[in-house]
């Protein structure tokens, strides 16, 4: 009897356990382990997380790509940590892959998987602005003299195609972008060219609004198969919602 007794708290404390672990679990969500690796487009950077196991490393290259084949550059080293972190401040226009180059001691490297930079889930990218959200915004960031000459936008809604959204970032939205070519010109309001998107590969991407440099709003073109598809603006706020 005595002897079942102790094997029944022994079950016990085994099921309080595993319950402690799985609530720890899921209350916090660890990266994934090297060679994979998480790229999470966040505001104003992109941060790369991964947990690794490896002994004896070197250094971590962090190397980058528009097209994920070719033309990988190293734009920074990560630290060699068991939680390894790495934030890129300055990410290019368009999709932004990475992969990770682990450097050992003994001279021997390898390649992590490349991973395609992806919007932070806690955003919600379906919240377009709409004018009701920013003419307050455009209006503050206005001096008087500069808002007496030039007229308020009364009629203005966001575009299909290219948008700005809750977390303040530029959302690009082409479901037949693997069929068709589009490409885009971005421009200051002012009509002074910034940088252009030759083709737009992928359905769905988000351009972090540091690319930008400033608040304010823009101006696009949005061409199809080389014909022009829409000529229209979007506005970055100042204050971004969160």
């Amino acid at each position: 009897m005595k002897q079942i007794v102790q094997f029944s708290i022994a079950i016990g404390i085994v099921l309080l356990t595993t319950i402690r672990v799985s609530a720890q679990s899921q209350e916090e969500i660890m990266p994934p382990v090297l060679p994979e690796f998480s790229a999470i487009i966040k505001t104003g950077k992109i941060s790369l997380d991964w947990i690794s196991g490896f002994r004896d490393v070197k250094e971590i290259g962090v190397q980058r790509s528009l097209d994920s084949v070719i033309n990988f550059s190293t734009i920074g080293y990560a630290n060699k940590d068991t939680r390894g972190t790495f934030q890129d401040s300055k990410p290019l226009p368009g999709t932004n892959y990475y992969r990770l180059l682990v450097v050992f001691n003994n001279g021997r490297f390898f390649y992590s998987k490349t991973i395609l930079a992806q919007t932070d889930s806690s955003f919600r990218a379906d919240m377009k602005l709409q004018y009701a959200d920013i003419k307050d915004a455009a209006k503050g960031m206005r001096g008087k003299e500069q808002e007496n000459k030039e007229p308020e936008r009364v009629v203005w809604h966001p575009s299909n195609y290219i948008y700005t959204t809750a977390d303040g970032n530029v959302n690009i939205r082409l479901p037949e972008a693997p069929k068709k070519h589009y490409s885009i010109k971005f421009y200051e309001s002012n009509g002074a060219f910034i940088f252009d998107i030759e083709k737009v590969k992928a359905p769905f991407l988000v351009l972090e609004k540091a690319i930008f440099l400033h608040a304010g709003w823009f101006n696009f073109e949005l061409f199809e198969d080389g014909k022009l598809k829409e000529k229209w603006n979007f506005f970055i706020p100042l204050n971004y919602k969160m």
